[in-house]
C-alpha cells in the first residue's frame, strides 16, 4: 500500500528533496503546494528542472492539491508545503499521512519563535504552533528532521525549545 508523507519546507523542491528524502522514502510522486509558485510558469519550470523524470511531479495550488490528494497513487507520495498555514486547508486530504516532517522555514512577519538547536533556519508563528498542536492531537506524527540520516525530534520535545 502506498504511503503519503508531508514535509514543511519553504524551499519546496530542492536538492535535499531529490537526493535524500525521495530515495529514502521510496517516493514516486511529488506534490508541491504553493499558490504563488503554481501560477508562475517560469518558477514551475525552474523547480521541475532538477527533478528526474522518474518522479511524477506536480506544483499546484491548494485547490488543485485537494483533487490530486484524493486520487489513488501507485507509489509513495511526498507532499511539500512552504508553511504550516497550508495544512488546515488540506487537513481532510492528509489525515492518513505517514508523518509530517518539519524542515526549513525562514523568518516571516508573523514569526516570533526561533527554534533553538535546530540546524538550518526554523521560525514559527503562534498560528504555526497551534496548527502543529492540532495535528498531533489527531494522532499525526509530527517531527523535525533536517535530513533522513540526521536525528529527529518529535513535536512535544521540539515545542519545549520554543
Amino acid at each position: 500500500m502506498s504511503k503519503t508523507y508531508v514535509r514543511v519546507d519553504d524551499r519546496l523542491i530542492h536538492g535535499q528533496t531529490i537526493v535524500a528524502w525521495c530515495p529514502t522514502l521510496s517516493i514516486k510522486e511529488i506534490i508541491a503546494i504553493d499558490d504563488e509558485s503554481a501560477k508562475n510558469s517560469t518558477l514551475k519550470s525552474i523547480m521541475k528542472m532538477g527533478v528526474p523524470p522518474s518522479y511524477n511531479t506536480h506544483i499546484v495550488t491548494t485547490e488543485e492539491a485537494k483533487t490530486l490528494l484524493t486520487q489513488e497513487t501507485r507509489g509513495n507520495r511526498l507532499v511539500i508545503v512552504k508553511y504550516p498555514r497550508i495544512l488546515p486547508d488540506i487537513a481532510e486530504e492528509i489525515m492518513c499521512v505517514e508523518s509530517i516532517v518539519l524542515g526549513n522555514i525562514a523568518k516571516r512577519e508573523d514569526t516570533i519563535h526561533k527554534v533553538s538547536g535546530a540546524t538550518g533556519i526554523f521560525y514559527l508563528s503562534d498560528n504555526d504552533v497551534t496548527i502543529m498542536d492540532g495535528l498531533t492531537s489527531k494522532g499525526i506524527d509530527v517531527f523535525f528532521q533536517q535530513l533522513p540520516n540526521t536525528s529527529r525530534t518529535n513535536w512535544a520535545a521540539f515545542k519545549k525549545s520554543l
